[in-house]
C-alpha cells in the first residue's frame, strides 16, 4: 500500500514523475491500517425467543429452543411439510412460516414457569415430592447411598467417632 503526502517533505524538494515536475512524495508505508469493510453476516437465526445456530439442520437447530426435543423438532417438520435442510439455507418465507409452527407450542419462559408453579405447588402442601424439593434430593425413587450427587452437592466428609 503506498501512502502519498499532499505536503512536501521540503519546500524547496521538487521530484521528476515521468517528465513532469511534482511537488507530492510517495513513500511505501509499513503496517499501514487495513480499510475496514463491514461485511453483514448472518450468525444466528431468532425462533420462539431463542437465537438457533445458523450452521446445522433445522432439526437439531430446533433443539436450542427449551421445551423442543427430538420429536417434536420432527412433528415441527412434518406439520410444515419442510425439508431438513441447513437452518442458514431457509428463505424469509420458511422461517415465517416455521416461527409460527413453534409459537404454537409451550416454550422457553412459559414453560419454565409453569414447571416452578407446579414444583412451588409441591412443596406448599407438603407431599413426597415437595419434601424431596425442599430437601434437594431426588424425587423419583433413585437410590441415594452411592449416587445423585447432581442433586445432593459435593461430597461433605464427616468425621469418624472419636475412640476413648
Amino acid at each position: 500500500m503506498v501512502q502519498t503526502l499532499s505536503m512536501p517533505v521540503a519546500p524547496s524538494l521538487s521530484i521528476i514523475c515521468n517528465g513532469h515536475f511534482s511537488n507530492r512524495v510517495s513513500f511505501p508505508v509499513l503496517n499501514a491500517p487495513k480499510p475496514k469493510v463491514q461485511r453483514l453476516s448472518i450468525v444466528c437465526v431468532r425462533v420462539g425467543g431463542v437465537e438457533i445456530p445458523n450452521n446445522k439442520r433445522i432439526e437439531f437447530s430446533l433443539q436450542y429452543i427449551h421445551g423442543v426435543g427430538r420429536n417434536r423438532a420432527r412433528t415441527i417438520l412434518s406439520d410444515i411439510q419442510m425439508e431438513n435442510k441447513v437452518t442458514k439455507e431457509l428463505s424469509e418465507e420458511e422461517l415465517i412460516i416455521l416461527r409460527e409452527e413453534v409459537s404454537k407450542y409451550t416454550t422457553e419462559g412459559d414453560l419454565r414457569r409453569f414447571n416452578a408453579l407446579n414444583i412451588k405447588r409441591l412443596k406448599e402442601i407438603q407431599c413426597y415430592r415437595g419434601i424431596r424439593h425442599i430437601q434437594g434430593l431426588p424425587c423419583r425413587g433413585q437410590r441415594t447411598k452411592n449416587n445423585c450427587r447432581t442433586l445432593k452437592g459435593k461430597k461433605v466428609t464427616v468425621a469418624g467417632k472419636k475412640k476413648k
